[in-house]
């Protein structure tokens, strides 16, 4: 039977990646441009700093979704060697834990020993690390992936507020910025929704707020000091 049904599980780890390293590229770096524009900076010292943000950001993206996926990698592993010991060691108590939990998710007891014996006669270790561990083929923590992917996505969103920047000066630079950022991240927060299925709109909404939070608050300081940062 073919199976009709789209579902979007599959695209949780790199979606996720996705979306904070372009939302994290558009806000950073457009907040960074607009708080050295307010501080009467030149265009050619906004745009230097745009793009040491966007470099920085990238990498600091990459490292940082590298170590932090890779922690849940190494956890995943080590949860997997231990229930791979515990199946060569005392398989009928793990099978026996296997029946319960079907048990407590509804089935009667006979058939939940039924389905336990069936599932660890086909793959006993994948059984175990879906049902008890909760790991499965779109759980599974991908830490190169997920570093590739936030710092080329971070680089990307980055480029989009820089490349606003070289348009105007002073109060014109910032307006143009923030329109597009605001426009940008609207899009972004809407993508990333429609995507993952959940209500465009609200996606949006909540990814232009934070965003025009961000650019206020670093507007605000690059005035009040002057200077350039």
């Amino acid at each position: 039977m073919v199976h009709l049904e789209i579902h979007r599980a599959h695209r949780i780890g790199w979606l996720r990646a996705a979306v904070l390293g372009a939302n994290d590229g558009i806000v950073s770096t457009a907040s960074l441009v607009i708080g050295v524009a307010a501080s009467n900076a030149d265009r050619s010292d906004v745009l230097i700093a745009g793009v040491a943000g966007l470099v920085a950001g990238a990498m600091s993206m990459a490292a940082g979704e590298y170590v932090s996926v890779s922690s849940q990698s190494d956890t995943e592993a080590a949860d997997i060697a231990r229930e791979t010991s515990e199946l060569a060691e005392q398989p009928e108590h793990e099978l026996e834990e296997l029946t319960q939990m079907f048990v407590v998710r509804g089935l009667e007891i006979g058939l939940a020993h039924q389905v336990a014996v069936a599932l660890t006669a086909h793959d006993a270790l994948a059984a175990h690390a879906r049902e008890e561990l909760g790991i499965s083929e779109f759980t599974t923590a991908r830490p190169v992936q997920a570093a590739l992917t936030s710092a080329s996505t971070f680089a990307v969103g980055a480029a989009c507020p820089l490349v606003s920047a070289t348009f105007g000066a002073g109060r014109t630079q910032i307006a143009i910025v923030a329109v597009s950022t605001l426009v940008l991240l609207a899009a972004l927060g809407a993508l990333g929704a429609h995507t993952g299925g959940a209500p465009t709109l609200k996606g949006a909404a909540r990814v232009m707020f934070w965003g025009a939070l961000a650019m206020v608050v670093t507007a605000s300081i690059g005035a009040l000091f002057g200077t350039v940062v």
